[in-house]
């Protein structure tokens, strides 16, 4: 890995840095204005074979998430399953006990221990910004708790999550609260222009943090093609993505997987390396990688790899 990462360092050397617009697409954040809503808070609430019933308050639990589906996962870690108030929130909230999340956190199962832990530091110690409720936890969470949660996710078998669709339109959508895009209850479609669009497979399995479905991305047309040109590196732009992070984007060592993972967290976190806001010790190195990258070609990179099996 030293090798790589010197060979690297050398062909990047020339490589000088040219910031994207930021994508507000990619960075979703509650519409002020919501459609309106007639749900009953004390309904209860169900999902397809299983019998548990709960209320929108109970399945919004941070210290107490649900447990859908104990079969599609090893048992849980405590602070997965409850973390500890009142700063550190069960990680299965948001990114579900299966690790999966939704478009506006990380698809965590799966990844390297060591990347795991690296990150959770940068956090700490405010290298990595970006997040406000990942460095709240960070600066609470003991390092015990980091490496439990670790070990649970990186024990835990990826799922195909997102479906990846070429399209010139998309639905209509808005930010809901908890930052989460949902279509428009009046339907209608518009222009998908240069964006990814991700909404749920099944709206009700993920407002019910239920890990059953996953999500569909729609992206530009031509975007997995030319996605998968830059991912095998384009001379004086990038380098072959597969160097760090394995032939298949399934990861390599302590470098994270990239396959089938949700488009756009990849270009959020594509663009906070290329802005400055996701440092830490090996930050510098992609820095080069993703310095000469526009906004689409980030778009098409995210496209590509998450159209891979995770």
């Amino acid at each position: 890995m030293r090798k790589i990462i010197l060979t690297l360092a050398l062909t990047l050397a020339p490589f000088a840095a040219s910031a994207a617009d930021k994508p507000v697409w990619a960075f979703p954040v509650t519409d002020k204005t919501q459609p309106p809503s007639n749900e009953d808070p004390n309904r209860l609430r169900t999902s397809p074979n299983s019998e548990m019933k709960l209320t929108k308050a109970q399945i919004d639990n941070l210290f107490g998430p649900p447990d859908w589906r104990p079969e599609m996962h090893p048992p849980m870690a405590d602070v997965v399953a409850h973390g500890r108030p009142p700063n550190v929130r069960a990680c299965g909230s948001c990114h579900l006990p299966t690790g999966t999340g939704h478009d506006e956190s990380a698809y965590i199962a799966g990844q390297p221990i060591e990347y795991f832990v690296r990150q959770m530091r940068d956090f700490k110690s405010g290298a990595r910004t970006g997040a406000a409720s990942m460095q709240t936890i960070a600066k609470d969470i003991t390092d015990d708790e980091i490496l439990s949660a670790a070990k649970y996710f990186a024990s835990v078998k990826p799922l195909q999550w997102v479906r990846v669709v070429e399209t010139d339109e998309v639905p209509k959508t808005y930010i809901s609260p908890g930052n989460k895009r949902l279509a428009l209850p009046d339907g209608g479609v518009e222009p998908i222009g240069q964006r990814i669009i991700e909404i749920p497979e099944d709206e009700n399995l993920v407002l019910n943090r239920d890990p059953l479905k996953g999500f569909v991305a729609y992206v530009p047309k031509g975007a997995l093609a030319k996605g998968e040109a830059l991912a095998k590196g384009v001379e004086g732009k990038t380098i072959a993505c597969a160097i760090c992070h394995g032939p298949d984007l399934h990861g390599l060592a302590d470098i994270p997987p990239l396959a089938g993972r949700t488009p756009n967290y990849l270009v959020r976190q594509l663009f906070m390396i290329q802005d400055g806001e996701r440092a830490g010790p090996q930050s510098p190195l992609m820095a080069q990688v993703v310095s000469k990258l526009s906004v689409e070609d980030m778009l098409d990179l995210a496209a590509y790899a998450s159209s891979l099996a995770p």
